[in-house]
């Protein structure tokens, strides 16, 4: 390498120097630190109701981050998430659980460590929407958004059809606890962090806490390496990008693969959650057409293709049930507002979102953020030249006078 070579400083793809680019990232750093100390302590201090909707929160979180990326980067409109839901909660599970006989119905089961189990949920989540990749390639816009409902309804039904895997719309099947090289995150064992005992609340917490961690660390990878910019191409014009070398079926088929991983994973958790897998629409069927909506709502609201915007959207969208669900008798939900369910009213919430994100914001909280941020950092910067320029006026006179 020559000396030019080493002496010209590496830029990023902003035009700045890498070096100061870092250095400038160590506030968000920070920032993002002190965030995820305070979700390792909340459980320790907060009662069970609002730890078991931090938990609804996260699920939600994940799901978004998946169907932030296949739509917001890919530009793949997908309303197929409950689906993929439904059978991300199926395939673990069946292959977690045990073969038992309930009635006359035999419920299959495997047997495989949870942790295994979960691995496989994943993968065949992952190639159920591999699956569907033909479709998508040939299909944009609404008329791939309805091809991929279809999907919901199909789920529902093989959910009725096969009672040997769901236990069917009546009664549904109970998952298997999810345990961790046999650590259980039940209320088994006597665990304690700082004098606090760890029961399955706060157990939960940790769990659905790391698997949103890790399931954000590798969709953000994945944003910044060469899938994330073919997925960008294939968005903005699929023509150019096939014209610079993108399979641009290969890309779409990649997105919704990841995508519907990502929804599994959270089908995987919310049986987790609910302790339950019943696939119809009751409280305990988070697999129809509003938990496609609301998933939908949630990466509108966060801004498309912005992870951190999901998680935020996720907040808002199921945050705001969980918490109306709560305080429904301390908010007079069902008397003052007779007929109007905490789920109701939290539909208006996020609808009401949707439209002002379209009419004033359409880049959502993640435009808001990037505004807000820049906007202080300009008004620093104006601030140090106007004192530099201050400093520069009252300096002293040097000899000549000037």
């Amino acid at each position: 390498m020559s000396e030019t070579a080493l002496a010209t400083p590496e830029f990023s793809a902003a035009g700045r120097p890498a070096g100061r680019l870092r250095r400038r990232n160590w506030p968000a750093i920070i920032a993002w630190a002190v965030v995820l100390l305070i979700l390792v302590l909340l459980p320790l201090y907060l009662p069970p109701g609002l730890l078991s909707a931090g938990q609804y929160v996260m699920v939600g979180a994940v799901g978004a981050i998946g169907l932030t990326l296949v739509f917001g980067q890919a530009g793949q409109l997908s309303l197929a998430h409950a689906f993929f839901l439904l059978v991300g909660g199926t395939a673990y599970s069946v292959l977690a659980g045990e073969t038992t006989q309930a009635g006359a119905e035999r419920i299959v089961g495997f047997g495989w460590p949870p942790l295994l189990a979960l691995i496989g949920a994943v993968v065949i989540t992952a190639l159920f929407g591999l699956a569907f990749a033909p479709v998508a390639g040939r299909l944009k816009g609404i008329y791939l958004g309805i091809a991929s409902l279809a999907l919901v309804y199909i789920g529902f039904y093989l959910g009725r059809a096969l009672p040997a895997l769901t236990g069917g719309a009546s009664s549904g099947r109970n998952p298997e606890p999810f345990s961790l090289f046999g650590f259980p995150f039940t209320n088994e064992g006597d665990i304690a962090l700082f004098g606090v005992p760890l029961r399955q609340p706060e157990r939960l917490w940790y769990l659905f806490l790391v698997v949103l961690v890790i399931g954000y660390l590798l969709a953000a990878g994945a944003m910044r390496g060469r899938v994330g910019r073919a997925w960008r191409a294939v968005r903005d014009h699929e023509a150019a990008a096939a014209a610079m070398g993108v399979n641009v079926l290969r890309a779409k088929a990649v997105a919704f693969a990841v995508s519907a991983a990502y929804a599994g994973l959270a089908g995987v958790l919310l049986v987790l959650w609910y302790g339950l897998l019943k696939p119809d629409e009751s409280e305990f069927g988070n697999y129809g057409l509003n938990t496609s909506i609301a998933f939908l709502a949630m990466v509108l609201i966060g801004g498309l293709g912005s992870i951190p915007g999901a998680v935020a959207g996720a907040l808002i969208v199921w945050g705001s049930q969980q918490i109306l669900t709560l305080f429904a008798a301390d908010l007079g939900l069902g008397t003052a507002l007779s007929g109007f369910s905490p789920t109701v009213i939290s539909l208006y919430v996020y609808g009401l979102a949707v439209i002002a994100v379209v009419l004033f914001e359409p880049g959502g909280l993640a435009a808001i953020g990037r505004n807000t941020v820049a906007a202080l950092r300009g008004r620093r910067r104006s601030d140090m030249d106007s004192s530099g320029a201050s400093g520069r006026r009252s300096a002293p006179p040097g000899k000549d006078g000037k």
